[in-house]
């Protein structure tokens, strides 16, 4: 691929000026490189998920529809778990208000006893003590420092004036905002509700499609051609990556071959299926496990490492695929949401898509895989204790 080769030039180039002590403004080119370099492999994963997606319409007109479906629910599930999360940020800001504006309220209520108090007192003993003192023998000395009480005295009681009235003025921003946090959460909650309707249609839709998968399945009694088939696919898919990644390795503090049995599940569920395990009559066996959970639930990523495929693929629905470096990469399919692009980076245990039951299966699972230089492993290898289930 020549843009795989420009890379890699400028990557030699880069190592190059760095070994010749060009550290200072080759340290800028090559953030520059390395940001070239990114969006230059994301170019190139994102023509192989339309080449992907083109080929599934020219092979199957059932799965490309299935495909459009899908991806329109996994935008939907997307767009649904952002607007949820506002509004859970705005909730939070609404009763943070609320409490401030009750401790606003508390203050003035306090101030305003206060300047009460000064008030009445102001009234029961200034003008009268004011009156005794002018008229007393009292040396001029003693009335000054009188006099400069009863300023004090006076200064004091415009503080608290100027008190209440800020705490006035507070109590009232606050209540605006607290109006303007509800109005956003009422647009947040009408936006979820026709995501919702949304949502409906295009699995009323999902149904259709794959009533018509399965019938033509049926007609055409192919079921271990077609499961060959997707395994071809998803191993064209895994080389075309491996070659695409090669421009831009992953950095990671452990190296994943040091992590065996040191990980953890990406989900909580029941193992449905297990690797090497007969996936029916024929000669297939399954090249990771199957893990029947609840839909929604976070899809945490294995190991850190970077989004190499985020699309859809036949018999796996929404998948993704993350490239861990030296060669290992791990595999989530069958999501209904899909929360990371090709390229961003991801950290142990971030949430990366919701467990689904796209591609064809008929419950919410996690079909997980790993492979090294495109050859399936087994996962409980690498993974300390059986998959959680609740």
């Amino acid at each position: 691929m020549k843009l795989l080769g420009h890379v890699l030039v400028r990557s030699a180039l880069a190592a190059a000026l760095v070994a010749a002590g060009l550290a200072g403004p080759a340290a800028v080119r090559g953030q520059a490189d390395d940001e070239a370099a990114l969006s230059a492999v994301r170019a190139e994963i994102e023509a192989l998920e339309r080449r992907i997606g083109q080929q599934a319409a020219e092979r199957d007109a059932n799965a490309e529809s299935l495909r459009q479906t899908e991806l329109r629910i996994a935008a939907v599930n997307s767009e649904l778990a952002r607007l949820r999360a506002a509004a859970l940020e705005q909730q939070e800001r609404r009763e943070t208000l609320v409490d401030q504006a009750g401790d606003a309220q508390d203050r003035l209520a306090a101030e305003r006893e206060a300047l009460a108090r000064q008030v009445r007192m102001s009234y029961l003993t200034g003008r009268q003590e004011l009156f005794r003192l002018l008229l007393s023998q009292e040396t001029p000395a003693g009335l000054g420092r009188m006099m400069a009480w009863y300023d004090y005295f006076n200064r004091a009681r415009s503080g608290r004036i100027a008190a209440v009235s800020g705490e006035l003025a507070r109590l009232g921003q606050l209540r605006a905002e607290a109006a303007e946090v509800e109005t956003q959460l009422g647009t947040l909650r009408a936006a979820e509700e026709a995501e919702l309707e949304a949502l409906d249609a295009s699995r009323a839709e999902r149904r259709a499609v794959l009533a018509r998968v399965e019938a033509s399945i049926d007609a055409a009694g192919d079921e271990m051609a077609r499961l060959r088939s997707e395994e071809e696919r998803l191993v064209d898919l895994l080389a075309s990556l491996g070659e695409v990644l090669a421009a831009f390795p992953v950095d990671a503090e452990v190296p994943f071959s040091d992590l065996r049995g040191q990980l953890s599940w990406p989900v909580s569920g029941r193992l449905a299926a297990d690797y090497g395990q007969s996936r029916g009559a024929g000669d297939l066996r399954w090249n990771g496990v199957l893990l029947d959970s609840v839909s929604g639930r976070p899809v945490r990523a294995l190991y850190h490492g970077r989004v190499a495929y985020s699309d859809w693929l036949p018999g796996l629905g929404l998948l993704v695929i993350l490239d861990h470096g030296d060669g290992y990469m791990s595999l989530y399919g069958h999501n209904d949401a899909l929360l990371k692009a090709p390229g961003d980076a991801v950290a142990t245990g971030e949430a990366i898509a919701q467990v689904g039951d796209t591609g064809g299966r008929a419950q919410p699972s996690l079909y997980f895989e790993i492979r090294r230089n495109g050859e399936p492993v087994n996962p409980h290898s690498w993974i300390s204790g059986a998959p959680s289930v609740n």
